[in-house]
């Protein structure tokens, strides 16, 4: 594997988890990927996903391996593997307890929704019809998360509420999976005053290839895709975008079910799908699996960024934001009283 190539970061991906993926995560030169490890699922049934990726990393350790901070990005380019930072879509499973916040930090998460398309505990989904913004407990939470280092991810949440977590949040937040709504307008796209806050705040965009998001959906095109990156990159500034592809690569339909269902209701709901296409849609034929983030580095280049601007949307930016996030607000300080020093 050639070391001049950009580091790859995916900032999320739900697949089907396999020995083929993590072989194809290797062909396709990924350091590190956010992995989705709970959508509904509470404390226990999320430990339960964590001992399962555990295993995995005791099966394929010459593959895989838990990332915990932005160093194990330059870990996994020196020694051939992939790092693998867990996330959650829903704030359920920590459940009522603002506790389970350090205790899910300490096993290894890095990213945490606020809600997830619905009213949660925290905060507002971007499907409910009234956004009252974030709660008494979102307040505490993003607090607390600020305090271990668990980043405030609002992908799926509703505007006022993003809005707010912005300016609550006293360390930058991620946008870690979506696309601009000036270039598709779907409930889960985010509009440019919201883009334009994010990226004053020092926040994070990563940039969705699912088709639901993309302009012309699954015929949606490399060059239309990176044409709308070029764009927000003058509405946010280069620094503040990178790539979460969203990638569900080999899920059965009743996962995206799951996804939309749940546990909180006993109807059909089709989220972003419809009654005649209710399953996963089919990816554009320009990013199918992990082996394709060079298409994408191609198309960005092909639309006019430089090597060095490439570099800092596949993979760079989120190596600066990991490594500003992850670690304990205190520490946080203290390494930024000594580049000040410096």
């Amino acid at each position: 594997m050639s070391r001049e190539r950009p580091i790859r970061v995916d900032c999320l991906q739900y697949a089907n988890w396999s020995e083929k993926v993590f072989r194809q995560m290797r062909e396709g030169g990924v350091d590190g990927v956010h992995v989705t490890i709970a959508y509904h699922e509470n404390f226990r049934e999320t430990v339960q996903n964590i001992e399962q990726w555990n295993r995995w990393f005791e099966r394929y350790p010459n593959l895989i391996f838990l990332g915990r901070t932005g160093d194990d990005l330059t870990l996994a380019r020196e020694t051939n593997r992939t790092a693998i930072f867990f996330g959650f879509q829903n704030p359920s499973p920590i459940e009522d307890d603002i506790g389970l916040i350090e205790v899910l930090h300490t096993l290894g998460a890095r990213f945490m929704q606020l809600s997830y398309n619905n009213q949660s505990l925290l905060a507002t989904g971007c499907y409910e019809a009234q956004d009252p913004g974030i709660t008494r407990m979102g307040r505490q939470v993003i607090k607390e998360m600020n305090r271990v280092g668990l980043v405030v991810d609002m992908s799926h949440s509703a505007e006022r509420s993003t809005l707010e977590a912005i300016e609550i949040s006293e360390r930058p937040i991620a946008i870690t999976h979506a696309n601009p709504s000036f270039w598709h307008p779907a409930l889960r796209n985010k509009s440019n005053d919201l883009l334009r806050a994010l990226g004053q705040s020092g926040g994070m965009l990563g940039f969705s290839v699912y088709p639901h998001h993309l302009n012309d959906g699954s015929d949606c095109t490399l060059e239309s895709f990176c044409q709308m990156i070029a764009k927000t990159a003058e509405l946010m500034g280069l620094e503040r975008i990178g790539i979460g592809t969203d990638l569900c690569q080999d899920q059965p339909d009743s996962v995206v079910e799951w996804m939309r269902v749940g546990r909180w209701t006993k109807e059909i709901d089709y989220g972003e799908g419809s009654k005649n296409s209710p399953g996963f849609p089919e990816m554009p034929v320009w990013f199918q699996d992990n082996r394709d983030f060079n298409t994408i580095e191609s198309g960005l280049l092909a639309v006019g960024f430089s090597s060095n601007e490439v570099a800092r949307i596949m993979g760079e930016n989120w190596r600066t934001f990991f490594d500003q996030s992850f670690g304990p607000a205190d520490r946080q300080i203290n390494m930024l009283d000594r580049t000040a020093a410096e």
